[in-house]
């Protein structure tokens, strides 16, 4: 049988082109003072838009080189396993548990906000036997905490987040390398909140794994996530009995994929974020420029000139050891009698400015402020504080 009107016959789709893409799409323009992401300049977002070119082009693998020696910089490594995951820094958590245990191996998390309990269930998803150690919200661990709790279970690795941005504190990083590595365990951390914005020194550390995300301090777009294995870490990622569960994060592509394996020629894995790994090569070129050092020490004096002007409104803050405050986000405890969800409204609608409430265990318990990179100045904190002075002003409060 042959239909007797063919034009007919070929219209034959039921989804009709979408009127909502008809029309013309212009992003807002914000003041982006959450966790994140942050603002991206001119300059990042102008090297983002460079023609597209070949994920293996010469070029490309230039370009792949130089993020990996701004990585090392900003990680403050020489390890030569350093890359960008292509994905958030989820990706990477997912990336370094995943080739770091085999299913049944132990991992200890350390939890005091979000990532830790998300770094647990990860570690449950591939069959590790997973075990915590808790404190509260806005608190750290001790090196005898750490210490004891690694002598008890006995894991491969262990996870703790440097800069924990759902409660807003910097955990003290010297010596627990070295206590990991006396109970034969690998020191896997997180600090994708804190990177460029916190003193940081991987291998004088003593960390194994590190991992960091584009959209904080780097002011680059999100999706791309640094990362980096030392020389401990790749005898046990590279001497597995079983294969990563995920092959798009297995190591041992990606080792070659990025040039780290020594083999002369390099097998296509993946089709890399091309225009994201433009902008993230930029932003590591502004951190080089602009020194680490100097990074590091603007967050702490824009984030102390911050805490002073919130305490001379009659706020307080929710972390209380001032040694333990991340410079790169702030936790405010949410103002007595206010329901916050109104005063981040407020704020985004009066002031076209981004503030956030609390995450896992600090949700509702706070407000939440990120100035990040560019962001991290005292004109941002002033625009944050009068955003707030305004807010306090109008928004309703309650009696009790």
């Amino acid at each position: 049988w042959l239909p007797t009107n063919p034009a007919r016959a070929m219209s034959s789709i039921t989804v009709q082109p979408p009127k909502c893409l008809q029309k013309t799409f212009v992003a807002p323009r914000r003041h982006m003072f959450g966790p994140g992401p942050s603002n991206v300049p001119p300059r990042i977002l102008a090297a983002g838009a460079e023609p597209i070119i070949g994920h293996m082009h010469p070029e490309m693998l230039e370009i792949m080189s130089d993020i990996k020696s701004g990585i090392q910089y900003a990680f403050q490594t020489q390890n030569n396993m350093t890359i960008a995951v292509s994905g958030t820094g989820h990706t990477a958590m997912e990336c370094a548990i995943f080739n770091a245990v085999e299913p049944g191996e132990g991992v200890l998390t350390a939890v005091n906000g979000i990532w830790g309990e998300r770094a647990a269930e990860m570690a449950e998803r591939i069959g590790a036997r997973v075990n915590s150690i808790v404190t509260t919200a806005g608190g750290y661990f001790t090196s005898e905490e750490i210490d004891r709790a690694l002598a008890k279970h006995k894991p491969v690795l262990f996870f703790l987040t440097h800069g924990e941005s759902s409660t807003g504190v910097v955990h003290p990083l010297d010596g627990i390398g070295d206590i990991c590595h006396k109970h034969n365990c690998l020191f896997l951390v997180d600090c994708v909140a804190s990177m460029g914005g916190a003193p940081l020194h991987m291998d004088k550390q003593g960390i194994d794994i590190l991992y960091s995300g584009s959209q904080k301090v780097l002011n680059a777009p999100p999706g791309t996530a640094p990362i980096s294995f030392s020389e401990r870490a790749c005898q046990k990622v590279f001497n597995r009995k079983t294969k990563p569960v995920s092959f798009f994060l297995d190591m041992t592509w990606l080792a070659n994929y990025w040039g780290c394996d020594g083999k002369p020629a390099r097998i296509y894995h993946h089709t890399a974020p091309v225009s994201a790994f433009y902008s993230l090569r930029e932003s590591l070129a502004i951190l080089a420029e602009q020194g680490l050092e100097n990074s590091w020490r603007r967050h702490k004096e824009v984030a102390e000139y911050f805490h002073e002007g919130l305490e001379n409104m009659g706020l307080k803050l929710f972390v209380k050891d001032k040694n333990a405050r991340l410079p790169t986000v702030t936790t405010i405890v949410a103002p007595p009698g206010y329901d916050w969800k109104e005063i981040t409204s407020y704020i985004m609608k009066n002031h076209n400015l981004e503030i956030s409430g609390g995450l896992g265990p600090s949700v509702g318990q706070v407000l939440r402020v990120g100035l990040m990179g560019g962001n991290s100045s005292k004109a941002s904190v002033d625009m944050v504080l009068e955003a707030l002075r305004d807010a306090l002003r109008y928004c309703h409060k309650s009696k009790v």
